[in-house]
């Protein structure tokens, strides 16, 4: 499994390379100029989508994006420096997104491609939808399509606002909520015993709220301390989580920084 992923890793490092140099090739021909970042955060937890996948250890989770235009090409990844059960460092999850995203007037509109490499499991694919409003709270609602396995739509409703504050700071606040709907068999609810039912499972899944502090320094760099609180929205994803999760928990209250390189 680890070969396999770092398999995936080095292919996707060619194609971040290639989206580089011909974003470069394109600069040169039309001056149109073409962006990148590089992002490093350390968390006390992993909570994706409501669900515990990591526990009691600190995780270490890199980014790189390059963008040209409304296209941009994200690898992320995301090391457990003391994965359950194992009690050894991991790099157990790489990430590919290719994005297009466009704005007209105030609203803008998204759609791309997630490929989740994943190790102990069948790695999964996304395809989603996007559209947000540049108004108060930033509204936005974003549609994923898993397309490799366990077939289902997540919708998250998103609501955001950043406040400015002195030398470049912004205090950034953020809420979402998501629904998840199966197609799949496997994909079920589970009873308050925390046992599989034969109901696919269709709920108000998760509730994610975050508040986090971007202090800008020099001219291309920046961190931000961030904390973060998950939870249940219904009975029926407090019994799914609880039976996925490490810790027997729905809930969850963990924050990390991030630095972040952009030009």
């Amino acid at each position: 499994m680890k070969t396999r992923t770092s398999k995936l890793l080095a292919v996707m490092l060619l194609g971040f390379s290639i989206l580089t140099f011909s974003s470069i090739n394109l600069w040169a021909e039309d001056k149109a100029k073409p962006n990148a970042s590089a992002d490093i955060g350390v968390f006390s937890q992993y909570i994706w989508r409501g669900f515990e996948l990591s526990y009691d250890s600190i995780v270490i989770q890199p980014s790189l994006t390059v963008g040209y235009k409304d296209v941009s090409f994200n690898l992320w990844g995301n090391l457990d420096t003391d994965y359950f059960p194992d009690d050894q460092a991991q790099f157990n999850e790489t990430d590919m997104t290719l994005s297009y995203d466009k704005s007209f007037g105030i609203v803008s509109l998204g759609a791309g491609y997630i490929y989740y490499g994943l190790d102990a499991v069948d790695d999964s694919q996304e395809i989603y939808l996007s559209v947000g409003l540049d108004t108060l709270l930033s509204p936005s609602l974003t549609v994923y399509r898993e397309i490799a396995h366990q077939p289902s739509w997540y919708i998250s409703l998103g609501i955001s606002h950043s406040f400015e504050l002195p030398k470049n700071m912004t205090l950034d606040l953020a809420g979402s909520v998501g629904y998840y709907f199966s197609d799949d068999d496997d994909f079920v609810k589970v009873d308050d015993n925390l046992n599989p039912t034969t109901d696919k499972y269709r709920a108000f899944h998760n509730g994610l709220i975050s508040a986090g502090l971007t202090i800008p320094f020099w001219e291309y760099f920046s961190v931000t301390p961030i904390i973060a609180y998950s939870f249940p929205l219904t009975d029926d994803a407090d019994n799914l989580i609880k039976s996925t999760s490490f810790s027997d928990k729905s809930d969850f209250f963990y924050g990390g920084i991030t630095a972040r390189m952009s030009f």
